[in-house]
């Protein structure tokens, strides 16, 4: 009986909750650009997260991720941004992006497959997952500018 109405209820729970046991497909990629407050440009090539179920399951289960690479998610409209790193196995830099594209906070370095919130702390449009260290290696600050056709600044 118990056990009858453990799996109802998990019947009931949306896909990615039950059954995400692996990464999912390379998503469509994008140009990137960000501009630290130093006028040097660093070019990356994106996934682009624009689905709830994509962006439920995000870097999950990859074992690494490009330098020049990440994962953008677009929220559409300013939010606060809470992301964890549950199934996540590649440590993460994570930008939380304004609407006109200002990087407005950091997380460095995030724990692997931690269930610690990570949060903007303010509303942004965006958020930016890319390898751990990025930020640190290039210098990317709070304030720096990110180039992209969400910002309606991609040049």
């Amino acid at each position: 009986m118990i056990r009858r109405r453990l799996l109802l209820l998990l019947a009931l729970l949306p896909m990615p909750a039950v059954a995400q046991t692996q990464a999912q497909a390379e998503l469509p990629k994008e140009k990137l650009v960000i501009v630290t407050h130093d006028g040097k440009r660093h070019d990356f090539s994106v996934e682009m997260a624009l689905t709830p179920d994509q962006q439920v399951t995000g870097l999950m289960f990859r074992p690494s991720v490009a330098e020049d690479g990440g994962m953008l998610f677009d929220w559409g409209t300013p939010r606060p941004s809470q992301m964890w790193m549950r199934n996540t196995i590649a440590s993460l830099d994570m930008l939380f992006i304004d609407g006109d594209g200002t990087i407005r906070a950091i997380a460095e370095r995030t724990v692997p497959q931690s269930l610690a919130v990570i949060d903007s702390r303010v509303p942004v449009r965006a958020t930016l997952e890319v390898r751990a260290g990025t930020a640190e290696r290039l210098d990317i600050r709070v304030g720096d500018k990110v180039e992209q056709r969400i910002f309606g600044n991609a040049k």
